[in-house]
């Protein structure tokens, strides 16, 4: 298993040793680059867009962008600020400057940077110490329920805090989640009102406490840089050159951070592709990366297609997959071309259940260790951690070593334990439990003692954890199903003797095994070879996507798990759940038209992505980007003086000029923001900030043109507040104003 795609590009240290000598100079940087990485590391200046597909070389040329900049003494090493999403690959990215000799460049991720800057400027900005950062909120929500008087399991306490999490980073307040829940689509663990009341719970919690969360890391920077002119010009100083790695991963609350560290600038240089956005549930869009041409109409926009990862047979199925997508990120989709010597074709396997497509992978992976393929670079990667059990257990019996990637072992699960002790109580004690007076066999005993513990005959609406402690009570019930036909007459303690020996085995130590993993944990990295499984109806699809656009994420999901395979790929399905079941799940639709004898549901022509670059336009011909208009320097609407300071550009005004400010506007205007932030559970400032109510009661506005015209409000404040403040200019007063009076 490797971290990304990475070939060496330089000589042998001395002594024949396997570390890569530095190069010697800039050019040499250079040396190793295709055309298209050529020209991403040569574009220094301005905006540029790089849209990288899948094993095309995205980290190596960006990090051969900055060391190119640095050993050409152009980019100051301290002045570059790279970010990207995982600690993983913010030290890969620092580990690979280093040996291109880039020394002293920052690579840090979103909430790295911001809780360097909000650490070193907190003192100034608000004063005293800063509150102490808590590792997970977890606690804070099950706190935050027991004061609502709302009882959360352990699964829905998981779920309740993820909404939190895409609340505050997509920068959704307690009172408005109903409604931004309900735009957004999303399945709620609980009803959207109990959520909005937990988050707000929680939000009191932590001011009682005195303590923030890593939302609030990022939330606090930018309130600071929004608010501090001075503070924001001091990281800009600082910073003057910014790189985005996975670009299309950012939320609306990291955009706007980069886009406070950028100020007026444009060096920057971001890296990404839409067809790679399987994170939408966390408030990532691939809208910032799409809608970067039209922010920046003069950026340089490079496509890097050449695959140096995966074999043109895997490229080709890749390809096939994303032609038959739809939707915005499909539109915008680049055709990877494979640099890679021929291959196998993918193997497509349909087995009569899930045991027996369990066993058939791990029997392949048996013969493959024993031709001689490492354990270390073999995948099985399935659409829900849920589906681990099996495949844990074939490989065991295989004896095939194997490694858990981004979940608990099935048997460590906390609703897999607490369902053992259930059972073993059960199998001790079931002759005085009147649960177990109408069950006739060892399933339906397990089945009535599951009950109790969570499990349904149906499963539960929507994803999260909910859903994903049902699946794994539901694999423990298969798996009692499996066993009694295997051993008729087997009792409820030799299930439990059963597991217990099934969970010891699997608590081998296994160093250099089997990667087994979800598609969501596997991006980012790549293997030989890739089993895919579960690969049917229901699964891939997973059920609860309903949507256009949650369909097409999870075509997007397959299309990074195809993606992660190098030489070979098996793609497998089972038709029915159990060994005797009722054929239910068909091959996923996805696979239509793709795999032998079928046909396609209704392709797309080719996508725009031939490998090449588009140099903003200065002006040419119609149908190419214009060059961005010069924004009209501010002046003060009373002396008519340029202005370049950021409060005073609110205002509109100097500082000392005189102020025709209605100052009982103002007073009402300041006591509605108190009731507002209350509501909201946020400081005064996160409302509107003093200067911008100054600014509102300098000008009254009637209508919303006029209110949205004033800096610091803009659309999205409007539609949240722009009737209230219309009002408490017009004398009406305001809802939220009238509440409290």
């Amino acid at each position: 298993m490797t971290a990304a795609t990475h070939s060496t590009l330089f000589s042998q240290g001395p002594s024949g040793s396997s570390a890569p000598a530095s190069p010697s100079g800039a050019d040499e940087v250079l040396e190793g680059l295709d055309p298209e990485q050529r020209e991403v590391a040569t574009a220094l200046h301005g905006p540029v867009c790089v849209l990288a597909g899948a094993g095309t070389g995205k980290t190596r040329a960006i990090t051969h962008r900055i060391a190119y900049g640095v050993r050409a003494g152009i980019l100051q090493p301290s002045s570059v600020l790279a970010v990207t999403f995982t600690n993983r690959a913010a030290g890969e990215m620092r580990g690979r400057l280093r040996q291109l000799g880039a020394h002293g460049v920052q690579a840090r991720t979103f909430h790295s940077a911001a809780l360097r800057q909000l650490q070193y400027f907190w003192p100034k900005a608000i004063g005293g110490s800063m509150p102490r950062l808590v590792d997970r909120k977890i606690q804070l929500v099950a706190d935050a329920a027991a004061a609502c008087r709302i009882r959360l399991d352990r699964g829905e306490l998981r779920d309740v805090t993820a909404e939190i999490e895409w609340s505050k980073v997509t920068q959704t307040v307690p009172a408005d989640y109903p409604l931004a829940a309900a735009r957004a689509g999303r399945e709620a663990p609980r009803a959207p009102a109990e959520i909005a009341q937990l988050y707000s719970a929680y939000e009191d919690l932590k001011r009682e406490r005195a303590v923030i969360d890593f939302e609030d890391v990022l939330l606090l920077t930018v309130a600071i840089l929004q608010d501090r002119h001075d503070i924001a010009e001091q990281v800009r100083a600082q910073y003057q050159h910014f790189v985005v790695d996975e670009y299309q991963d950012v939320s609306p609350l990291q955009q706007r951070l980069l886009e406070l560290w950028l100020g007026d600038r444009d060096n920057l240089c971001v890296v990404g592709d839409a067809s790679q956005t399987i994170y939408s549930f966390t408030g990532a869009t691939p809208d910032h990366l799409l809608d970067f041409r039209a922010r920046h109409p003069g950026a340089t926009v490079v496509k890097l297609v050449r695959d140096y990862r995966s074999t043109p047979q895997i490229v080709h199925l890749a390809n096939g997959l994303l032609a038959q997508a739809r939707g915005r990120a499909a539109d915008h989709r680049l055709e990877l071309v494979s640099q890679r010597p021929p291959g196998p074709e993918p193997v497509y396997t349909e087995y009569p259940d899930e045991p027996a497509e369990a066993e058939g992978a791990a029997r392949r992976i048996r013969e493959l260790v024993d031709a001689g393929v490492p354990a270390g670079e073999i995948a099985v990667l399935f659409r829900t951690n849920s589906q681990s059990e099996t495949y844990e257990q074939a490989l065991a019996d295989a004896g095939v070593p194997y490694q858990l990637r981004g979940a608990e072992r099935f048997f460590d699960r906390p609703e897999v334990r607490k369902a053992g002790i259930a059972l073993r109580g059960a199998a001790r004690f079931g002759g005085n439990d009147s649960l177990l007076d109408d069950a006739v066999d060892l399933p339906s005993q397990v089945r009535a003692v599951l009950s109790g513990e969570g499990w349904t005959p149906r499963p539960p609406a929507g994803s999260g954890a909910v859903r994903e402690r049902w699946e794994s009570l539901a694999a423990l019930v298969n798996l009692a199903q499996d066993f009694a036909a295997a051993r008729p007459g087997a009792t409820l303690a030799d299930l439990v003797a059963e597991l217990d020996e099934r969970a010891n085995a699997q608590h081998a130590p296994t160093v250099q095994g089997v990667t087994l993993a979800s598609l969501h944990s596997a991006k980012g990295l790549e293997w030989d070879v890739v089993f895919l499984v579960g690969v049917a109806e229901g699964m891939m699809p997973i059920t609860y996507a309903k949507t256009d656009e949650q369909i097409e994420e999870e075509r997007r999901l397959l299309y990074v798990g195809v993606t992660r395979a190098r030489e070979r790929l098996h793609i497998s399905w089972a038709l029915a759940r159990s060994p005797g079941g009722r054929p239910g799940p068909r091959p996923s639709r996805f696979l239509d038209g793709l795999r032998p004898g079928t046909a396609a549901t209704g392709g797309r022509g080719a996508a725009g992505g031939t490998a090449g670059v588009e140099r903003g336009s200065a002006g040419g011909p119609a149908g190419t980007a214009p060059r961005r208009t010069r924004r009209t320097p501010a002046r003060c609407r009373v002396c008519g003086r340029t202005l370049t300071d950021a409060g005073e550009m609110k205002l509109m005004r100097c500082e000392d000029c005189p102020s025709d400010m209605d100052e009982g506007l103002y007073e009402r205007l300041r006591e509605w923001r108190a009731v507002q932030a209350r509501r909201s559970g946020q400081p005064d400032w996160c409302v509107f900030t003093d200067k911008t109510l100054i600014a509102i009661a300098e000008t009254a506005p009637e209508d919303e043109r006029e209110l949205v015209r004033i800096p610091g409000v803009g659309m999205r404040k409007f539609n949240r507040y722009g009737a209230d403040v219309l009002a408490i200019c017009a004398g009406r007063g305001g809802d939220g104003l009238d509440e409290e009076s």
